[in-house]
């Protein structure tokens, strides 16, 4: 059988990514003999591997800080990069300028926009990067050095393949689990939570962040309930990254009409969506991510707002209503009193909704995805990218190899066995 280094992010790590590893695991298992590399256990990696190579590495990667341990092994040991943002530059400037590498982060943010003012990279070194992150991906050195990279969006993969003619990119559909929930679900997590029976309660999933437009969402509740609307509002999940939230609450007046659950365990994501009328998915700005806590909503039959995304063009309007970004204030709040409105259009929505995620976005139909891009990546030849910046290539030992010349001291000690410099490298 082919055998799979995975790296990962796994339960209990609080990530979307950690999940959905922890799903598609258990659905290739019996394909594929894979050993699951998390951060904790990354540094076992090398030597298993020199004693007996992979067929194929596979690495999970995304913006959040759970990944960042993966840019030690990626340069150096190729493999199938699955890119869940298209956008990286925020996980390459937080982890570089927060070790005070400032000048592997001006030589990465060169290599990867050679055509960009490179003034630029000192307004980040300064603190002043932010949401101009946006701007520049960072992808360049993960898209030379991979054999293969797959992403959830045709659009997306589109994109890439025009910057990038030369790298494999292929697509893999997003796939979620159908939620599980007891009969009685709606009215005992709306009783816990202090939630009328008869309120329209709105949800948003997921670490509760400015990009989710929180803000928004609280100003188009706070309409709804001057019209008369006995509107709710649910966030389900860890709101510790967004400071703000409780006095946006309180300038809003909506102290006694929001809910704020804090993370929630996997298995009672069900129940809470069960309590939901209207799901609300929103993001700006994007690092053109695929959603999973979205087509979570759709498996749940529950009807959701989007954003109006490029990269979301081709989701047919019947299965969402979306929310204009050039006009995101009255379009979202007419989407949203439309909905609480509306019983009928709420289950025409949740219907086209679950039948779009039952075609597209299961996890059989994910994890069939990914039998067919592994095959594609055993079949490329590993990239050698002689010209990455030397953070990647240089494995720091020159200071030990010139101390042990002048003793004549071989510092490889394990000979013509040891591991190629550049797996030591740097990140």
């Amino acid at each position: 059988m082919t055998t799979l280094a995975w790296f990962s992010p796994l339960p209990p790590v609080r990530s979307g990514v950690a999940a959905y590893s922890a799903e598609l695991l258990a659905r290739l298992k019996d394909r594929f003999v894979i050993d699951v590399y998390p951060e904790a256990a990354a540094h076992d990696f090398l030597w298993r591997a020199r004693r007996r190579p992979y067929d194929l590495i596979v690495y999970q990667l995304g913006n959040a800080p759970c990944h960042d341990y993966m840019w030690a092994y990626l340069a150096s040991h190729p493999g199938l990069v699955v890119l869940h943002d298209a956008r990286l530059h925020h996980a390459r400037a937080r982890r570089l300028l927060a070790q005070r590498r400032f000048d592997d982060y001006r030589a990465e943010f060169r290599y990867d926009h050679p055509d960009a003012n490179a003034a630029f990279a000192e307004y980040a070194v300064e603190g002043l990067g932010g949401s101009i992150y946006y701007f520049w991906s960072m992808l360049r050195v993960v898209m030379r050095t991979a054999r293969a990279v797959a992403v959830h969006n045709t659009r997306i993969a589109v994109d890439l393949r025009e910057q990038y003619p030369e790298a494999a990119i292929e697509t893999i559909r997003m796939g979620v689990e159908h939620p599980i929930v007891e009969a009685d679900a709606r009215t005992a997590t709306r009783r816990a939570l202090a939630l009328p029976d008869e309120a329209v309660v709105f949800a948003a999933f997921g670490k509760v962040t400015a990009e989710k437009r929180i803000g928004p969402i609280l100003h188009a509740v706070r309409a709804l309930v001057d019209e008369g609307c006995d509107a709710r509002l649910l966030l389900v999940g860890d709101a510790d990254g967004y400071p703000a939230l409780d006095a946006q609450i309180r300038q809003h007046r909506l102290g006694d009409r929001v809910r704020v659950t804090g993370h929630v365990a996997d298995d009672a994501i069900g129940r809470h969506l069960a309590a939901a009328d209207v799901c609300l998915c929103l993001r700006w700005p994007t690092a053109q991510e695929t959603s999973a806590s979205w087509l979570r909503c759709l498996a749940a039959g529950r009807p959701t707002v989007i954003t109006d995304l490029a990269h979301l063009v081709d989701v047919p309007s019947r299965v969402a209503v979306r929310v204009d970004l050039l006009d995101e204030e009255a379009s979202l709040l007419a989407a949203m009193r439309k909905l609480a409105a509306d019983p009928r259009a709420r289950a025409a929505l949740a219907q086209a909704g679950h039948a779009y995620w039952s075609e597209h976005h299961t996890l059989d139909a994910m994890a069939a995805d990914y039998e067919r891009v592994i095959a594609r990546a055993l079949s490329c030849r590993r990239p050698e990218a002689i010209d990455l910046p030397a953070h990647f290539t240089d494995d720091y030992s020159q200071l030990a190899r010139s101390v042990g010349r002048q003793f004549r001291v071989d510092v490889d000690i394990l000979g013509a066995t040891a591991l190629p410099t550049r797996s030591r490298a740097r990140w």
